[in-house]
């Protein structure tokens, strides 16, 4: 018997935001996915444009288009669920949260972190409540429970006491670069004047240290050698201590000062590529992928090993801890003035390119959609078209 295709459906909405991590994840997974004949993919999202220039290949009958609500959580209430119904999807795939169960519909949650309940202080006490609710409920209900680090399954299984052996880690990747760093760095100043500078990509909240940064920057006085520092990411979150360290900058300091709040994917990997050194001094992610994506560009990485970052370990000794202010300093000024050999970053690139493979994600993945179906096919369905005979086919 031929074999149906497994009909899934994405959650898309993160394109609709400004840019997050939760992008990235389903950009890199669903590209390698797209590829895979056994799966029959549907996207739901508001901005419908955006998520075709992405996915240029994607069929515009797979994509359904999110009616503009007042509050995008009405997405789960309203939009999805009918989709799910009229199309009878095997799999809904969801960052987080989910809409309440539909039946013959198998939910797979991918929740990246719950780190607002190991840094309380960095988050609001609604925020903190709202999620851990909508978080446990999601996921604990989820046929398929998956995370992006070790660091995170442990976190979340401890938090919302779940089985460890439930969840299962399809850790992020990493692509090769675009631009060789001398083509990136004519890019870079061609369109934006800069060059030579140190670069920091994440979203603005008080725990990815912004602020700790910017002030070591100013206070080693490399705007006095001519190294301009470059933000790029939205502030999802208000940092007074930022706001009021860029105020207080003088003429001379402003115009070696760059936040973007969005670029281009190009021109952020331009941006990567050209860089003089990458620094992520975030105190708690749940993976990190931006160290990673400077790094397969050979370019230097200085990087925080707080949290889930203490699995980069290839990054030493060029790493640190966020709290400890005067290992910082001293090695950002370090790195700056003598930064690491060719050989050297070169070797990072390997080792960053092997561990972390979009490939190997997105198999991983396939085959716990293939382990879910199987485990159910014996358990008489709610609905017939969860049929035992519905396979998927493997690469």
């Amino acid at each position: 018997m031929k074999t149906k295709p497994v009909k899934l459906f994405v959650d898309a909405h993160s394109f609709d935001a400004g840019f997050q991590g939760t992008q990235t994840f389903i950009r890199e997974l669903y590209t390698q996915l797209l590829t895979y004949p056994g799966l029959d993919i549907y996207w739901g999202v508001q901005h419908t444009e955006r998520l075709m220039e992405l996915f240029p290949t994607v069929k515009q009958a797979n994509i359904l288009p999110y009616k503009k609500h007042r509050i995008n959580m009405l997405r789960f209430i309203f939009d999805i669920p009918a989709y799910i119904k009229q199309y009878r999807f095997d799999f809904a795939h969801f960052q987080y949260l989910t809409p309440l169960p539909q039946r013959g519909c198998r939910y797979i949650v991918t929740t990246h972190d719950v780190l607002f309940n190991d840094f309380p202080t960095a988050f609001s006490s609604a925020y903190r409540v709202s999620r851990n609710i909508l978080f446990a409920r999601s996921i604990k209900g989820a046929a398929v429970k998956t995370t992006v680090s070790n660091y995170s399954k442990e976190r979340i299984a401890h938090h919302y006491n779940i089985p460890q052996r439930q969840i299962k880690v399809i850790p992020n990747g990493v692509s090769k670069p675009v631009f060789s760093k001398t083509r990136a760095r004519q890019l870079i100043k061609a369109k934006f004047g800069i060059e030579n500078f140190v670069l920091f990509v994440s979203r603005v909240e008080p725990r990815k240290n912004h602020a700790l940064l910017l002030n070591q920057y100013l206070k080693l006085q490399l705007y006095k050698n001519n190294i301009p520092l470059v933000f790029i990411g939205q502030q999802s979150i208000a940092v007074e201590a930022l706001n009021r360290a860029i105020q207080n900058l003088s003429a001379e300091q402003a115009s070696n000062f760059y936040w973007f709040r969005q670029v281009e994917q190009a021109d952020l990997q331009a941006f990567y590529a050209a860089c003089r050194l990458f620094v992520y001094p975030s105190a708690a992610e749940g993976f990190g992928i931006p160290p990673l994506e400077a790094a397969v560009c050979q370019v230097p990485v200085l990087c925080s090993s707080a949290t889930a970052m203490g699995d980069f370990d290839f990054f030493a000794p060029y790493t640190f801890h966020p709290d400890n202010e005067a290992d910082f300093e001293a090695k950002l000024k370090a790195v700056i003035s003598n930064p690491p050999t060719e050989s050297f970053l070169e070797n990072i690139s390997q080792v960053v390119l092997n561990r972390y493979q979009w490939q190997q994600s997105a198999s991983l993945f396939n085959n716990l959609l293939a382990d879910s179906l199987k485990s159910e096919a014996t358990i008489p369905r709610l609905c017939g078209y969860g049929s035992p005979h519905l396979q998927l086919n493997t690469k």
